[in-house]
């Protein structure tokens, strides 16, 4: 069910929900200061194109924590209601639910992505 739910995901707009987070990484990743958020970046391009059959589990310490907080004040809110908002449309059908729950992953992810793990 995984690989269908992937492949219908990546298709139907996947692909271009992770081009844009690598594009965003690409972006961070130009200055110094902003290679540790690149990196998250593209750690949710990952999760972005295929995220049916993943987990994403929170393991967060002090220095997470922080990062997060940094994140959180940049561009997570503004991303994760964007997924939050999204997700509620998939879900008013039924054939919407799966993709609105992997929408609602996606929100957690991109509010806290540092010390967040998915696989």
């Amino acid at each position: 069910m995984s690989f269908i739910g992937n492949l219908i995901w990546f298709l139907l707009g996947g692909f271009l929900l992770g081009l844009g987070w690598i594009i965003a990484g690409i972006l961070w990743c130009i200055t110094i200061i902003g290679i540790p958020l690149g990196i998250q970046c593209f750690k949710i391009a990952g999760v972005a194109m295929f995220p049916f059959g993943r987990k994403v589990v929170n393991n967060g310490s002090t220095m997470s924590l922080l990062l997060n907080i940094l994140w959180i004040c940049i561009s997570g809110v503004e991303l994760a209601v964007a997924h939050l908002i999204v997700g509620l449309f998939f879900c008013i059908t039924i054939v919407g639910i799966p993709f609105g729950k992997q929408h609602f992953k996606l929100a957690q992810v991109a509010l806290m992505p540092f010390g967040t793990y998915a696989f």
